[in-house]
This record gives C-alpha cells, sequence and structure tokens, in this order.
C-alpha cells in the first residue's frame, strides 16, 4: 500500500506556533480547551499517520465522505461517511484513508483541561446520519469560521475566539439530540419537498443520486421527481446543482479558497465543469463573479 502523508489536492491546513500554543495555556479561557493544528483534506489519497511516540493533543477526525481505518491499542475500527472519532492524548496511534474510497476529512487537534472530558468515550466511530433535523451544514461553518479566524493571524482576540467557537463546535457532537432540538421549533410542519432540500444542504459536498434523494423521502425517484418539480419548477438534481452554486457564490465573497477548494467544498471533481456549470447558472464565470462589486 502507497503511503502519503502530506499533498492532497484543495487541502488546506495551520498548525499554530508553538508561542501561541504556550500563551493559550495559561490564559484562563483558552487553557480549559484549545486548538495546535486544524486542517480539511478531501479525497485524501494515500493519506497515512502512524504515531508510535504518543503526541501530547488529542486527535479529532470527521470524516464526510468516503472511508478509512485507525489503529488504537492494537484495535483497528472502519470509519466511514458521517462519522467521527476522537483518539487520546499520549496513546500511539494510526489512521488512514481507505484504498478505494479515499476520505475527506476535517481533522482538530487540542489540548486542555477540559480536553479529557469532551473526548471522553469517543475513541470509537460515532455517528452523525443527516436528518430533517440535523444541523450539518451549520456545523461544518462553525468549523470554517474556525479556520477563517486563525487564517487571520494568531492575535490574542483571534485565538481566544477561535476556541470560543471550538468548544460550541464540540458540543454539537457530545451533545448531539440537543443540538438538533434547538431548532426543532423553529422548523415546524416539514413536509416532504423541504426535508428534500434539507437534505439536500446537509450534503452539499457530496454527489447524491436521484435514487438516493428519493429514498431519504421514502418515495420512488418517478414519483418524488414529479412532486419536486411541481413544487419548486425544477427537477431535484437541478435544484441541486443551483444550491451548490449558491454555497460557492458564498465561499467566493467570504473566503480566499481557490477554486479547485471550491470545487472540492460542493462535491466537483472536475473544474472546468464546475466552471461550466457557474456560467449556465450565474452568468458569469467564476472569476468574473469574484471581481464584481455587490451590495
Amino acid at each position: 500500500m502507497r503511503k502519503r502523508k502530506d499533498g492532497f489536492n484543495g487541502e488546506r491546513a495551520l498548525v499554530l506556533p508553538i508561542s501561541v500554543v504556550q500563551e493559550m495555556e495559561v490564559e484562563p479561557l483558552a487553557a480549559i480547551l484549545h486548538i495546535t493544528d486544524i486542517g480539511y483534506y478531501p479525497k485524501a489519497d494515500h493519506h497515512f499517520r502512524e504515531r508510535s511516540v504518543p503526541i501530547s493533543q488529542f486527535v479529532f477526525i470527521y470524516c464526510i465522505e468516503g472511508a478509512g481505518w485507525y489503529r488504537l491499542n492494537e484495535v483497528e475500527y472502519k470509519v466511514g461517511k458521517n462519522q467521527y472519532f476522537i483518539l487520546p492524548a499520549g496513546v500511539p496511534h494510526e489512521y488512514g484513508a481507505d484504498e478505494k474510497e479515499p476520505w475527506t476529512i476535517y481533522w482538530i487537534h487540542f489540548k486542555g483541561k477540559l480536553a479529557g472530558q469532551f473526548a471522553s468515550g469517543l475513541t470509537i466511530p460515532i455517528d452523525i446520519k443527516p436528518t430533517i433535523y440535523s444541523r450539518i451544514e451549520g456545523r461544518i461553518e462553525l468549523f470554517e469560521e474556525i479556520f477563517r479566524t486563525l487564517e487571520m493571524g494568531y492575535s490574542k482576540e483571534n485565538w481566544l475566539y477561535a476556541c470560543s467557537v471550538f468548544h460550541h463546535f464540540l458540543g454539537t457532537l457530545r451533545y448531539l439530540q440537543q443540538y438538533r432540538n434547538a431548532v426543532r421549533n423553529n422548523i415546524g410542519e416539514t413536509d416532504l419537498v423541504t426535508a428534500a432540500i434539507h437534505f439536500m444542504k446537509e450534503n452539499m459536498e457530496k454527489k447524491l443520486t436521484l435514487s438516493e434523494i428519493a429514498a431519504h423521502i421514502g418515495y420512488s425517484p418517478s414519483h418524488f421527481s414529479i412532486l419536486f418539480n411541481k413544487r419548486t419548477g425544477y427537477s431535484p438534481l437541478n435544484y441541486f446543482n443551483q444550491l451548490k452554486i449558491q454555497q460557492a457564490c458564498q465561499l467566493l465573497d467570504f473566503t480566499d479558497m481557490k477554486v479547485n477548494q471550491i470545487c472540492y467544498k460542493i462535491g466537483i471533481d472536475d473544474c472546468y465543469y464546475f466552471s461550466r456549470l457557474f456560467s449556465k447558472i450565474m452568468g458569469v464565470s467564476p472569476r468574473q463573479y469574484k471581481l464584481k462589486k455587490k451590495g
């Protein structure tokens, strides 16, 4: 098996300076929970890490597509999409991407006085299955908020804010049902089409098929397509593409992500196809859109 430790198309990663981490460790608000490394690896072909010498950080990995594995205390675990796990600090471990379907992962290394409490019981793969009440998109945005904040530099205000958001981010996972219930009253009576759109938004980084969307709703593809088209005026997959391009516009507007990174964020492998689809829907190329003054 060929193993690669670095270099994935569309990857992003930040490693905080040791001096900043040392500041966090004595700052009361950050000392309880703080980040040392953070990143996103899309379709991380041949990704592999082996740490026979333990590290002092906990390692959080959230797989949103594909599959992978990890080995801890001589036990090997398989990880699939919509699953996460946390490796404990001070324990040797290995992990890597599946050879046939390499995982797409969000990962964070963290420390702090409460790190053990947040990580307790999470050394096995934990499911985060999409439902009509799930808020996966909101959780991913929290990750992006942490990353963007740290990307702006390591001022004390920046890393204090990032630590505060990270505390909430872990809370959305540790207390999953409470996180979902918090908005349930605002959803009201969710009809099937609204539930389908929610499912699409929660799976923006994936290539959903018509059958997968219809199965989530509990309808046949043909019946679901008729129902969806009648309500929205679009086929389900055309509507899904519109949502993807809407997300791409937000990433172009509010981040410094490159086009190839945006492609992976919205589940499109081919950058040329993405540009054609973007131009078809928006009337301009991604580059022209980026330069356009708004507001």
